[in-house]
């Protein structure tokens, strides 16, 4: 190519670089702001369980009490019921992690927290002597708080909407940086380096250009991922459109005058009855006379180990069967909407995945810190040639 070639296209090309220079400085600035909280609170939340258990020593068993036969599962219910007799809709419990960790029960529908989309009342159960150990509503503590800040921005489901568009939006000062930095000179060695003995301008230039190279990939998946997860209510359609996706059928317990219902550990036997390889993760009992059993089971090869998908439903009163949802049979659509949550978080890949998000998390600060300086230093720079020239 020759010279008046080349020329030629950088010409062309300048003004679609201003553009996508404003585009990146302006959004960068403004929009990234949130990105920086959501990075850094996402960082945090990778580890949430395990940093409230830190935070909150009294949720920790000792090590002589974990080699105790754990109570009954109903025995827990009972328990929790006597410390909340008011509450007599359906609790979530979910089997603990590790022998010394707490179980932990959830009440979905606590009249303290009504007109909020999600704030349960969370119980902790000592899963060897049945005592409630503390009871906390969601958003009240520290660790749930932080959860609600990056998932809403305290601003309940108005803030899940900000935070889905906020999302997508900070895709395109992330395209447009990969547009600038773009060697269109070939050197692209120098491109991913960051250059030894330079001066502070070009080293802040350097910082913020590798960082946002090397987290290109993981960035995107985290903004795509946590912006369908705030606004899945306006992709399930379409996604259903495409690939039909699980409905959860109506499932009604027989209810009959002077029969008791079964006991959580024989609706748990029921349901690892059908799926004798799958590990058990939740239970939920039944709300109301005609509620049923919900139990959640792990089966290999699911994303998600915390939050699985393999459900059966059980009546409350004969043990029957009612329905089942097995996510290996189920369609592209489902599949997508059940890796997501486990990509967002770096648990689909294990330790290693939630380590890798958790470093991800502080990029955010780095380029818009970076982004900052290299900004005030041209403007700074900018001015003195103004002054010289005047």
């Amino acid at each position: 190519m020759s010279a008046g070639t080349r020329l030629t296209n950088n010409s062309r090309q300048l003004p679609w670089r201003k553009v996508w220079l404003n585009f990146h400085l302006y959004l960068g600035l403004s929009a990234g702001l949130i990105f920086v909280l959501a990075g850094l609170t996402g960082s945090l939340l990778v580890f949430y369980v395990e940093l409230d258990e830190i935070i909150n020593p009294e949720l920790q068993i000792s090590a002589a009490q974990a080699q105790q036969q754990p109570q009954s599962y109903e025995a827990i219910f009972q328990a929790i019921q006597l410390a909340h007799p008011e509450r007599s809709a359906a609790w979530r419990l979910e089997i603990p992690r590790h022998p010394q960790a707490m179980m932990m029960a959830r009440y979905y529908t606590p009249v303290e927290k009504a007109g909020l989309s999600f704030a349960p009342l969370i119980a902790w159960i000592n899963p060897y002597t049945s005592e409630v150990v503390s009871s906390r509503f969601w958003g009240e503590f520290v660790m749930t708080w932080l959860f609600d800040l990056h998932y809403v921005l305290l601003l309940d489901e108005t803030g899940k909407t900000l935070m889905g568009i906020i999302g997508f939006i900070l895709l395109i000062p992330l395209i447009s940086g990969i547009y600038l930095w773009w060697p269109v000179s070939g050197k692209w060695r120098q491109a991913f380096l960051i250059k030894r003995h330079a001066s502070k301008p070009r080293f802040i230039f350097d910082l913020h250009k590798t960082n946002g190279v090397y987290s290109l990939v993981i960035l995107v998946l985290l903004l795509i991922s946590g912006g369908i997860l705030d606004l899945h209510n306006i992709f399930c359609p379409v996604i259903n459109y495409l690939s039909p996706m699980y409905h959860v059928e109506a499932s009604h317990s027989n209810y009959q005058v002077g029969v008791s219902r079964i006991t959580l550990d024989q609706a748990a036997a029921l349901a690892k009855a059908r799926y004798p390889e799958a590990r058990l993760r939740w239970i939920e009992t039944p709300d109301g006379q005609n509620g049923t059993y919900r139990i959640v089971l792990y089966q290999q090869g699911e994303p998600s180990l915390r939050f699985p998908k393999t459900t059966v439903w059980i009546d409350q009163y004969n043990g029957a069967v009612l329905s089942t949802r097995d996510p290996k049979e189920e369609h592209a659509g489902d599949t997508f909407m059940n890796w997501l949550h486990p990509l967002h978080n770096g648990e689909i890949a294990g330790m290693t995945g939630r380590i890798v998000v958790f470093i991800s998390g502080f990029v955010p600060a780095i380029l818009y810190v970076t982004g900052l300086i290299r900004w005030l230093q041209k403007r700074r720079a900018k001015r003195l040639h103004q002054l010289k020239i005047s």
